[in-house]
């Protein structure tokens, strides 16, 4: 090479002109890959305070059925006459047909819910229209003793007496009605 094409690279180097490329070392992702890789810190958070409040674990209803519950309905049936609820705390054991001919209330033996307030006072209401009904029922017999008509009474509903009722047997003993 001559010194003029010495001197046009040397004078090209020292302008520049020709340099190695700057290199970046990065310590962390792009956005590029943060953004492909997704961001769960909400589900992390959520997680993170779901673990802190500890709740109860929903039963399913085969469960339920095991233990003796029956499920509440999907739908509520607002249909509902206060015979069926009779009937339907009766099949609960929640009420029983005393062998009085009244509705005694037998909590205890109660297999699914509680007895409400409500429930409560339809059993009185019930009670009350039965001895209204024996009082009737005396002044159309006046030569029968009250005692008589109720037994009478009593045997002719427990025919009614919805099946796997509570009933209370002549001994004092309760148990479930055979069909």
């Amino acid at each position: 090479m001559t010194h003029r094409g010495l001197l046009l690279v040397a004078a090209l180097a020292a302008s520049g002109c020709i340099s190695a490329p700057e290199i970046v070392m990065v310590d962390r992702a792009t956005a590029l890959e943060e953004q492909a890789a997704g961001s769960y810190k909400d589900v992390e958070q959520r997680l993170a305070r779901a673990g802190m409040n500890p709740t109860p674990v929903p039963l399913t209803p085969n469960q339920l059925e095991d233990l003796g519950i029956q499920p509440p309905p999907l739908v509520e049936n607002l249909g509902k006459t206060q015979a069926d609820r009779v009937d339907d705390l009766v099949r609960r054991h929640c009420v029983g047909e005393g062998k009085d001919g009244l509705l005694v209330l037998t909590r205890k033996q109660c297999t699914a819910g509680r007895v409400s307030a409500d429930d409560a006072a339809l059993v009185e209401r019930v009670n009350r229209a039965r001895r209204q009904l024996w009082q009737w029922m005396k002044t159309v017999r006046p030569g029968v003793p009250e005692a008589t008509l109720r037994q009478n009474w009593r045997l002719a509903h427990a025919e009614g007496v919805v099946c796997g009722g509570w009933v209370e047997a002549e001994d004092g003993t309760w148990g479930e009605k055979k069909c």
